[in-house]
């Protein structure tokens, strides 16, 4: 009893503090978003805000449980949650209830619940465990490659359902890997990958691949200064092109100018790859990987947009970029949006008094665009507000995981600080048109029990292994 109390007042209170401003903003938020004047009880069972006050009551009961939780069964059982888990989003492509198209939710009666919001901690747990085991460096190619695999494995099977938007947010974790000593050239990398996926999306595909290999034998001519091996490798190139393109014509009939490039890339490198070898050309080699890695990304940026991703997905990226314009059809929701947002001007017209809101203009306006409300409602100076308190909570989280004593307790607490982060950043990003809309709800705020839940946990368990700091995990 007395370790318990002892707990209950080492628990960072400005972080629970802002936890709990942020559920009553929601619920208040939630209630004007669905406001309906046949039904003004804000607790009212029959309605959405009646329904997130039994989650809210829900949640208190599950920080109850979670702070209470011996904080070394996090890090002994943290493989064992992850297993179950990912047992859970295997069952829901299963037996789960398709819900738009997505198989994610179990449905037991009245409730429903999302596998994949809860999803997040257990990866964050796994991501933990394993790089606090042996304090094992990330500069190792089996150490990246395992702990990219817990990252990754749970992002594919929750896109399987399919449901790009939460699959994305756990690619978020790899923020942490930067932090516990991932080379900096795998972030230099991702960045030239976000240039090159929004430059395939703006031109052809077989421009970009011209460019990029003329810019590497123009590079490689620099780095050799040997004009003779430049424009052997050249005729080389251009001659294995030439013989793959008279082979699509005649028989195969089937390569985009852009495979015949790439193959010819792919083939030429093989051939030189001796060279590189015996010369020792480190520079030259690490040209070739990363031209012949432009190329495939390109390549498959390509063919996701063309034969992954579901039109209205792709519509909603081309129409963030300027591609195309769709302000009734796929981008209604942002252009909606936007005009609520701006309407609220700098104090907003007042709780309950948002014609936006009241006349239902903006879709999924308790979910994923509760900002919406936010901005009609309480202006400029109500979102500045919202705002501020996620950054005082990412800040706050940052200065807990920092004094960390255990490595496992440090690693995740960057795991909760990037999928906040991410969350925060796209759903607010998706209502005011910086980001593509991909459904994903905004911490604390939205409507849905599941994602209160999952996040409460995410952030609750950290909250109790930074309470216990000072006990020893190996």
């Amino acid at each position: 009893m007395k370790r318990n109390v002892n707990i209950w007042k080492s628990l960072d209170k400005a972080s629970i503090l802002v936890f709990l401003l942020m559920l009553i903003i929601g619920w208040f938020n939630i209630y004007a978003a669905v406001y309906n004047e046949e039904h003004t009880r804000i607790i009212d069972f029959s309605q959405r805000y009646g329904k997130q006050f039994i989650w809210i009551i829900a949640t208190i009961i599950i920080v109850v449980f979670v702070v209470v939780t011996d904080s070394r069964f996090y890090f002994f059982f943290g493989y064992f949650i992850y297993g179950g888990l990912i047992l859970l989003l295997l069952l829901v492509l299963v037996f789960g209830k398709d819900v738009n198209g997505a198989r994610s939710w179990f449905e037991f009666g009245t409730l429903s619940l999302q596998p994949s919001e809860f999803a997040k901690f257990g990866t964050a747990l796994a991501l933990a465990a394993y790089l606090n085991s042996k304090k094992l460096e990330l500069k190792r190619y089996r150490v990246f490659s395992v702990a990219s695999g817990i990252i990754i494995l749970p992002a594919l099977l929750i896109a399987v359902q399919p449901d790009m938007g939460s699959a994305l947010v756990y690619f978020s974790l790899f923020i942490v890997l930067f932090r516990e000593g991932l080379s900096s050239y795998f972030f230099i990398s991702a960045i030239i990958m976000l240039i090159l996926f929004f430059f395939t999306l703006i031109f052809d595909s077989l421009y970009i691949t011209v460019a990029l290999i003329a810019a590497a034998f123009i590079l490689a001519l620099i780095v050799t200064r040997n004009w003779k091996l430049g424009l052997e490798g050249a005729g080389i190139f251009l001659l294995i092109s030439f013989v793959i393109y008279i082979i699509n014509s005649w028989i195969i009939k089937s390569l985009s100018d852009g495979r015949i490039l790439l193959i010819s890339t792919m083939v030429s490198g093989v051939i030189y790859i001796v060279y590189f070898y015996n010369k020792k050309a480190v520079s030259l080699l690490m040209l070739y990987i990363f031209l012949a890695g432009s190329l495939l990304f390109i390549s498959s940026v390509d063919f996701g947009l063309n034969k992954v991703m579901k039109p209205h997905q792709k519509e909603r990226v081309e129409i963030l970029l300027g591609i195309k314009s769709d302000p009734h059809g796929t981008g209604y929701n942002v252009n909606q949006s936007i005009i609520s947002i701006g309407s609220g001007g700098f104090s907003g017209k007042g709780y309950l008094k948002g014609t936006q809101t009241k006349f239902k203009f903006v879709p999924a306006q308790s979910t994923d665009f509760i900002f919406c409300t936010i901005g009609e409602e309480w202006g400029f100076l109500g979102s500045f507000a919202v705002i501020g308190l996620y950054v005082i909570l990412l800040i706050r989280l940052v200065i807990l995981a920092e004094r960390q004593r255990s490595a496992f307790s440090r690693i995740y607490g960057y795991s909760v600080v990037s999928i906040l982060f991410t969350h925060f950043f796209i759903n607010i990003g998706m209502a005011i048109g910086l980001v593509p809309v991909i459904g994903i709800p905004l911490p604390f705020l939205s409507y849905g029990g599941s994602s209160l839940w999952g996040f409460t946990i995410l952030l609750f368990i950290f909250l109790r292994l930074d309470a216990s700091r000072t006990e020893y995990l190996v």
